[in-house]
């Protein structure tokens, strides 16, 4: 059982239960940082691997460099740079044709317009290391109970194709390494980003050992939805309370089908204040949200990786504090426990 305390300054108490039972994993903010006693969370980053955008192009590069930068000096993070997802790797998951065009710079001018990006070589070493380091992630959640990436969550892409400045599917990929490679077969994943990850949805529908959960805009990006095992769409202007209502709900479910580890798109363009997002949730609200999966899945004894997902915030610095945000509510919460095995049980949710 995991116990946490949050002290990054979040002026409101949190508290949830498990399932309709009384609460067992109480957390406390208060404004002082105390020191941290638990162990460092291994978390990737990738922006390293730089790839120029045209003027105005409105895909927020500098949120990745800005995040890395507010977490570099906090001692419950161990940061480290990404490498290179393999083309083998990649392969699992996508065709060989979309791969080696996007490798080698072939693909129809239609294809890329749809990712978004302008291709280069700089483009192609970024995408790799985005996918390298949800990867990587994966390999230390299931090691050590938790993992985490500067990057990722890039859920448009589907099998042969990319779409909204997503390429290739790092969660797809992660999850078709760790059935390989860990013999990890049932795999969640709580998709939070304000859009619906159909590329995901569409990776494995019909699959009986992933659960796919998307809480998105339902009048957003995409406009063509797919269909996830469970879709939660949301009205323009939804806030906290109906939100978090939806998930905890939407939870249950998730932790019934009794995953092996739980993959996290922790999107952040849910936010009031986000260009793209059209719901209107504050920072509290997303704290609240984050401490509610990562509190249930740290409970559970599941391995729990973190990805980034989208977030467009004007300023971006509403973006970065709540990419921030995500990941110190994940120390506070898994920080206390990687020193425990890594059990999966699913008795007390």
């Amino acid at each position: 059982m995991a116990s946490a305390r949050l002290n990054d300054g979040i002026p409101f108490p949190i508290s949830f239960s498990f399932a309709g039972e009384p609460s067992s994993l109480c957390l406390e903010l208060t404004p002082n940082i105390p020191p941290f006693t638990g162990e460092p969370l291994s978390v990737f980053f990738c922006d390293h691997f730089h790839f120029p955008l045209p003027p105005g192009h409105k895909f927020p590069l500098a949120k990745y460099r800005m995040l890395r930068e507010e977490l570099s000096n906090d001692c419950r993070f161990h940061l480290q740079p990404a490498s290179l997802a393999g083309r083998d790797d990649i392969l699992r998951v996508h065709s060989a044709s979309y791969v080696d065009g996007f490798l080698e710079g072939s693909l129809d001018p239609p294809v890329m317009r749809r990712i978004g990006f302008p291709w280069s070589m700089e483009l192609v070493r970024r995408t790799l290391a985005s996918a390298g380091s949800t990867l990587l992630a994966t390999k230390a959640a299931l090691q050590s109970g938790f993992g985490g990436t500067l990057a990722g969550g890039t859920h448009h892409a589907y099998r042969s194709e990319g779409s909204g400045f997503c390429v290739f599917n790092d969660l797809a990929i992660a999850i078709a390494w760790a059935r390989a490679e860990h013999g990890a077969t049932r795999a969640a994943i709580v998709d939070l980003d304000v859009h619906q990850g159909d590329g995901t949805a569409s990776l494995f529908e019909g699959d009986p050992d992933v659960f796919t959960l998307s809480l998105h805009g339902e009048r957003n990006f995409p406009f063509r939805k797919q269909r996830s095992t469970l879709d939660v769409p949301l009205a323009d202007g939804t806030g906290d309370n109906q939100y978090l209502a939806a998930l905890q709900s939407a939870l249950r479910r998730v932790w019934e089908f009794r995953p092996q580890i739980v993959f996290f798109q922790s999107g952040v363009d849910g936010l009031q204040t986000d260009r793209l997002g059209r719901l209107a949730l504050t920072q509290a609200g997303l704290a609240q949200r984050d401490a509610l999966v990562i509190g249930q899945a740290c409970k559970a004894g599941l391995p729990f990786v973190i990805t980034l997902g989208g977030g467009y915030s004007d300023p971006i610095e509403k973006t970065v504090e709540a990419h921030a945000q995500t990941f110190r509510i994940a120390a506070s919460i898994y920080g206390t426990s990687l020193s425990l095995p890594v059990h999966h049980d699913h008795s007390c949710l």
